[in-house]
């Protein structure tokens, strides 16, 4: 490939610059398709859970059939949840406030008035194993962290001395906004 001279009729493309100013509602994502493997032996425990209550003929008696259906449902019903609710994450960023909502129905959810924040910082890799597994995580020397999958996150600083990481897609571009948001509005001060 070889290198060509910009010629000044041609169209530079549109990229943006960072010293542009930032959308007025900046969002994110981060998805894990990996965990839709995990829904899927969620789903089929409930399905033997169902299956084991409808066509057994219940001849090994009553008690170890109805606590295989009982377990088999709620293994299911735990997993599926579970793996679900955390598919994804999706984090909104406005003038006032930092939202993060998991998975298809939004929950859980937590809000983060930019006044309760002290700083973010980029973490180029965050991983289920440092936290403990997917999900939404809390560990006494590390904070609280919402992890779908491995790679990069925004480390929030919270003027109560707490930490909140959550893994999204160019947290480093979220990570600008925080800081040019808390640098320009009065969020500069503990409430």
């Amino acid at each position: 490939m070889r290198d060509h001279p910009h010629d000044e009729s041609t169209p530079l493309p549109d990229v943006p610059h960072r010293d542009a100013p930032h959308p007025e509602v900046w969002t994110g994502r981060a998805t894990n398709r990996v965990q839709w493997l995990l829904a899927l032996v969620g789903a089929a425990c409930l399905a033997l859970g169902i299956e084991l209550a409808v066509e057994s003929a219940w001849t090994s008696g009553i008690a170890p059939l109805a606590m295989s259906v009982v377990g088999c449902i709620a293994a299911g019903l735990l997993v599926l949840f579970g793996t679900l609710a955390f598919v994804h994450v999706d984090l909104k960023l406005d003038r006032e406030s930092l939202e993060v909502r998991c998975g298809h129905i939004g929950l859980p959810r937590r809000r983060i008035p930019l006044t309760h924040v002290a700083g973010a910082d980029f973490e180029p890799l965050v991983t289920p194993r440092h936290w403990g597994g997917w999900g939404y995580r809390w560990r006494p020397d590390k904070g609280t962290a919402v992890v779908v999958r491995r790679g990069e996150g925004v480390v929030l600083r919270l003027w109560d001395g707490h930490t909140f990481t959550i893994t999204v897609d160019d947290a480093e571009s979220a990570v600008r906004v925080i800081k040019d948001r808390l640098r320009t509005g009065t969020t500069g001060t503990a409430p």
